[in-house]
Formats: structure tokens, C-alpha cells, sequence
């Protein structure tokens, strides 16, 4: 009897050895599981370890906060700032020591803690919320001019045209466009019959009016519209207004304008070179 009960009991013992294998096999795999776990990161770990600088951001009278990896480039700032703001990347000019480049990093640029960023720029609501009311006073103005008679022939131009031609306005090329100059426009009259000279401060957005008594300083996104017409019996020069406020009456008016330069000074002035 003991004999037969021996040959059970060896197996038993088998059956106990392969269960602790198994149980040990689950424990160990079960060990793996959570060490390969433990090395899976979610990605946030990794911009949390990002070195970073903090900025001032500067942009129509405001100012943001934002810190940002010093890796990044321009171009990826101007998407931050963009999501800031509101300012589209393509409409951004963004200063810091000169125009910042897009394809440099910050660290590059060498851009520190408590940099402050100026944003120049604005939203395309602006633009139009800006040229859609120059738009329809140019139109109106335009439907006004026609049903006139020409301005040359009008007495309160004719006294200044009267006076002739100055003697030091600068030389005119009629039938031709030009860039202007990268000297003011002089030996032009004002309304006054005083000498007037236009310098266009495209850096600033300004257009300076100077006369012997001082010099004006308008910024150029205040000139509701521009008028001209040539003058007869001088067709290669023109008189042009600026008009500085809501209504015919803050019309500025210069006259014996080189014709080559007319188109040139409409466009500066109604802002098509601000475009970026």
C-alpha cells in the first residue's frame, strides 16, 4: 500500500513544482510590464524639460506675456503671437533689435529673460474697418469732381495758379510713372501761395508738410483721400489735396506737382505699400 501511494505523491509534488513555475513566470512577466511602463513617457514631460525665455510682447498698446522655448525659431513666435493676438504671421512685423529674422532661433538671436517684443501689424478686421470708409469718400469725392467744373478754373485756386510756375520746382516727365524720390518734393506752392515741400516717412507711416514757418508731421493713416487733377496749359504738373479730415473743408492743398510722381504719392499716402 505504501508503495502505491508513493508514485501519487510524486506527482503531486509535479504538479506543485509546475504550478510555482507558472506562478513565478506571471510574476516576472507582470514585473516587465510595469518597468516598460514606467519608461513611457506622454510627451509633455519632454516641452516641460524645454529650456525657455520669458517675453514682453508689445503690440498695439498692449501687452501679452508668454514664455516660450528658447529653440524656437521666428517664424514659430509669430505663431504664438499670433494665437495671442490674433495677428496673422503674414501681417506681423515683429521688432527686437531690428526686424527679428524667422529662420533664426531665440537663442540665436540671443534673446533674454524679459526681452520686450514689439508687434507691428494689424488684423485684416482693421484694414477694413480702415480702407472701407477711404474707399467711399473717394467715390463720393469722385462723383462730386465730375459734376463740377475743373478745379484749376475755380478762384480760389486760380490766385495761386496766376502766379506762374515757381522757378525751383522740381522738372516733371509727363505720360510716365516714378517711384518717389528719395528727396523731399519741393519748390511747390500751398494754397497760401507760400513754398511747401512733401518728405514721405515711409519708416514712420508719416508725411511731412514743411513751409518756412514750421513742418507738419501727419501720420499717414489719418489722410482720409487724395485729390488731383493736372493743370491746364501746364498738363506735366498737377495740384493735389490731402484731405486731413471728415470733409472737403481740411483739404490740403499743393500745387505744380511733378505728374510723374502723382500715382506714387496716392498709393504711399492710401497705404497700398503697407501690405506685408
Amino acid at each position: 500500500m505504501e508503495t502505491e501511494a508513493k508514485p501519487k505523491e510524486a506527482e503531486a509534488l509535479g504538479e506543485d513544482a509546475d504550478k510555482g513555475e507558472t506562478e513565478s513566470k506571471s510574476h516576472t512577466a507582470a514585473e516587465d510590464t510595469t518597468t516598460q511602463d514606467s519608461s513611457i513617457s506622454n510627451g509633455d514631460d519632454a516641452d516641460d524639460e524645454l529650456e525657455k525665455v520669458d517675453l514682453k510682447i508689445i503690440w498695439n498698446k498692449n501687452k501679452y506675456d508668454l514664455k516660450i522655448p528658447v529653440d524656437n525659431t521666428g517664424a514659430q513666435l509669430k505663431e504664438r503671437i499670433h494665437s495671442l493676438t490674433g495677428l496673422p504671421p503674414a501681417m506681423q512685423k515683429v521688432m527686437y533689435k531690428g526686424l527679428l529674422p524667422e529662420d533664426k532661433t531665440l537663442r540665436e538671436i540671443k534673446i533674454t529673460n524679459g526681452a520686450k517684443i514689439m508687434v507691428v501689424g494689424s488684423t485684416m478686421n482693421d484694414v477694413l474697418a480702415v480702407n472701407t470708409p477711404k474707399e467711399v469718400i473717394q467715390q463720393e469725392v469722385k462723383a462730386e469732381e465730375d459734376k463740377k467744373e475743373p478745379l484749376c478754373r475755380q478762384k480760389q485756386h486760380r490766385k495761386v495758379l496766376d502766379k506762374g510756375k515757381p522757378d525751383d520746382i522740381m522738372a516733371s516727365i509727363k505720360g510716365t510713372k516714378e517711384r518717389l524720390p528719395t528727396v523731399p518734393l519741393s519748390g511747390m506752392f500751398n494754397k497760401s501761395g507760400g513754398k511747401v515741400r512733401l518728405t514721405f516717412k515711409l519708416e514712420q507711416d508719416q508725411l511731412w508738410i514743411g513751409t518756412k514757418e514750421r513742418t507738419e508731421k501727419v501720420p499717414m493713416g489719418s489722410i482720409k483721400n487724395v485729390v488731383s487733377e493736372t493743370i491746364e496749359g501746364h498738363e506735366d504738373y498737377y495740384m493735389i489735396a490731402f484731405q486731413l479730415g471728415p470733409t472737403e473743408a481740411s483739404q490740403y492743398w499743393v500745387y505744380w506737382v511733378p505728374a510723374q510722381f502723382v500715382d506714387a504719392i496716392k498709393d504711399t499716402v492710401l497705404g497700398k505699400w503697407q501690405y506685408f
